[in-house]
């Protein structure tokens, strides 16, 4: 990763992680994800943006393999996604044979743009519903 990309990464996530998910995540009808911290063990709750197709709901991570959401579900799949005030279970996918630009055009237009302004790394993600 240049430079460049890493002060962009270390700006945007201490952004995320100090202003933004605290504020966010606490709205009832934002897309929340919920790992499990693949060392604490505990839920941790981020929100995303994306968009529910039948029995899939689709991501694109902003940071691909260095979000701490995507180690998370490295380590275990298993996951809850929040959906207009209602959980759901689910196992979510890392697709990284799937182009991430091509699916941002697929989902949210603000968040689709957000990603791809300060995004170094996309990823896809999708998770399979259980329900």
């Amino acid at each position: 990763m240049s430079r460049y990309h890493e002060i962009k990464h270390r700006v945007a996530t201490t952004f995320q992680r100090h202003v933004g998910n605290p504020i966010l995540v606490r709205l009832p009808n934002q897309p929340v994800l919920e790992t499990t911290g693949r060392k604490s063990g505990e839920a941790r709750r981020t929100p995303i943006g994306g968009r529910r197709v039948g029995r899939e709901f689709w991501i694109v991570s902003e940071f691909g393999e260095k979000s701490q959401y995507v180690r998370n579900i490295q380590a275990d799949p298993r996951v809850r996604v929040r959906l207009r005030g209602r959980w759901h279970t689910g196992t979510a996918h890392l697709l990284p044979g799937d182009d991430p630009r091509a699916r941002l055009k697929a989902l949210p237009r603000l968040n689709s743009a957000a990603v791809r302004a300060i995004g170094t790394n996309l990823l896809t993600i999708r998770v399979d519903l259980d329900e």
